[in-house]
């Protein structure tokens, strides 16, 4: 595969429905630079927020930064060559000068955050998930449509070298028909983030299904589908640790099985605790193709393909003899797909750079960023369904449409 890709032709495409293309971006990936356009943006967040690169964008001028604490306060202003900073996103959304910002906060308040900021007329580029309830869901898309401002949201799936990878083939039609998918995220031994100083975190019992983007974006960025049903299970292991946590979720982990609006199988699997290799993977199954990311990081990727060979199994009985091939893949990252301060690796497989890229990018040219609210929607409010089939043993549910 050429390396050196053409962006116009590199769309992030996908074969949906009329309907799942009038509220995505997927056709509209990375425009041409404007030289002459500096979006001025806040960063919010000394944790998740120092690891993008905003001051490395052409079109881009880092405005100002925010957190609580002091400390956190300066890692932003040093990382960023910036030197103006608020002790609080309420004062930076009062800068005039603060055109958009990202938002790199806590989980629970995400939702406020956005609403607070679109009010405030800003642009927002807000970390994972969109909302942790149904009813915040709605909140953000209506506020989204009445701000007419670019809502982005912060998944790093979508883009990583893999999922563009992946995109590129499904748009050429590699794979044929697809019979089912699968997408895992293992992040064992993350109750060491449950407290700090002896006092519970926002992650402090997290039900892993209201964190189910890192997966479900794994399908939907490259295909366009919708999960429509699902069906959820969680265990848990009546463990002290899980006690008292806000969300009375009784769950390490969880696993969905999702149907689709295309009738594609899809199962999610989302683990904080157990003998797990730490990664964040998919799967893709086709009639011509299938594509399996690795089973932990970092890896190869492999690809099946159907073969009209015929042979025998190990039992003797006459099979397909498929052929499997490891993936060499290709660094984006190392192509005109970004501008060329920002041609490095970068956090989650490649993917922060692309993600600040994409946003600005969709500021500067006016237009719908990959992970548009619809798309950012279409990733979340499944996994709030799926948490609530598990605490209902499994019960079959319809997952509500926010297009």
């Amino acid at each position: 595969m050429n390396n050196s890709l053409n962006r116009r032709k590199f769309l992030s495409i996908a074969g949906t429905s009329a309907a799942a293309l009038s509220v995505s971006s997927r056709f509209a990936f990375a425009g041409p630079l404007s030289a002459d356009r500096k979006v001025r943006i806040g960063i919010i967040g000394g944790r998740f927020g120092l690891g993008f690169y905003f001051h490395e964008h052409p079109n881009c001028t880092v405005e100002a930064v925010s957190d609580l604490r002091s400390d956190r306060r300066d890692a932003l202003m040093k990382t960023y060559k910036c030197t103006k900073s608020y002790e609080s996103l309420d004062k930076l959304l009062q800068d005039p000068k603060v055109e958009a910002v990202f938002l790199a906060t806590p989980a629970p308040d995400h939702a406020s955050h956005v609403l607070a900021s679109l009010k405030a007329g800003k642009h927002v580029l807000c970390a994972v998930p969109a909302a942790l309830n149904l009813e915040d869901c709605a909140k953000l898309r209506d506020a989204v449509k009445k701000s007419g401002l670019t809502y982005m949201m912060a998944e790093t799936s979508a883009f990583m070298q893999s999922t563009i990878s992946v995109r590129k083939m499904y748009k050429a039609g590699e794979f044929g028909a697809l019979f089912s998918a699968a997408a895992e995220y293992n992040h064992p031994g993350l109750e060491v983030l449950y407290f700090e100083n002896g006092k519970p975190t926002w992650r402090h019992g997290l039900p892993p299904m209201l964190y189910p983007t890192h997966c479900t974006s794994f399908l939907i960025s490259v295909t366009g589908e919708r999960l429509t049903h699902v069906s959820g299970m969680g265990w848990g292991d009546n463990s002290p640790v899980l006690k008292g946590n806000p969300y009375k979720n009784p769950f390490w982990n969880e696993t969905a099985f999702f149907k689709t609006n295309k009738d594609t199988p899809f199962r999610v699997e989302v683990n904080w605790r157990g003998a797990l290799r730490n990664v964040e993977r998919g799967e893709w199954r086709g009639e011509k193709m299938s594509f399996f990311m690795p089973q932990a990081e970092p890896g190869e990727s492999i690809i099946v393909r159907s073969d009209a060979k015929e042979g025998l199994d190990h039992g003797g009985f006459q099979v397909a003899k498929n052929t499997t091939e490891t993936f060499k893949q290709p660094k984006w990252w190392e192509t005109d797909m970004l501008p060329a301060p920002m041609r490095h690796d970068s956090g989650h497989g490649g993917s922060h750079t692309f993600i600040t890229h994409e946003f600005i990018d969709a500021i500067v040219n006016n237009r719908s960023p990959l992970v548009n609210i619809h798309e950012a929607l279409a990733y979340t409010a499944p996994g709030i369904v799926a948490h609530q089939s598990a605490l209902k043993d499994g019960e079959y549910l319809k997952i509500p449409s926010f297009d």
